[in-house]
């Protein structure tokens, strides 16, 4: 899996000019699901998404995470994270993952991190308008075949 991790003020996330979900402070929460990626990547992911350290404690260090500082997370399918872009200037999408495979991924790691964070989520393979108010800016980025 490919993610990316912002560390937001507030977080929304838009379909056809409805509101779907919005946060206050927490994390924005990109998901790109591979053709490789196994339950075990899931349960990776889950792990380091809920318990990844990004927040300022009073001594203004990060060290405290999305649970510690009462937030909540948005998590969004972008299965755009799993272009290749070494060919061209037209990305490929080869190593995504089938969109079946992708939203079932996407929905269990919601259900994973759900066991200890709040999470909203967005529309799988809608056309989503997203806002972000980034807070640092804090953007982390984790491939799961790297942890």
């Amino acid at each position: 899996m490919k993610i990316v991790i912002q560390r937001v003020l507030s977080a929304s996330c838009t379909v056809e000019g409805e509101s779907i979900s919005n946060i206050g402070i927490g994390l924005l929460v990109f998901c790109g699901v591979t053709a490789t990626d196994t339950e075990d990547d899931i349960k990776k992911a889950a792990k380091k998404i809920a318990g990844i350290r990004i927040f300022r404690n009073d001594a203004g260090k990060m060290s405290l995470s999305v649970n510690d500082v009462g937030g909540s997370i948005m998590l969004i399918s972008n299965f755009t994270l799993c272009a290749d872009c070494s060919h061209g200037r037209r990305p490929e999408f080869l190593s995504a993952a089938p969109a079946a495979k992708a939203e079932d991924y996407y929905n269990k790691l919601a259900a994973l991190i759900r066991e200890t964070t709040p999470v909203k989520l967005g529309v799988f393979g809608g056309d989503m308008r997203i806002s972000a108010e980034n807070y640092g800016p804090v953007t982390v980025y984790l491939d799961t075949a790297q942890l």
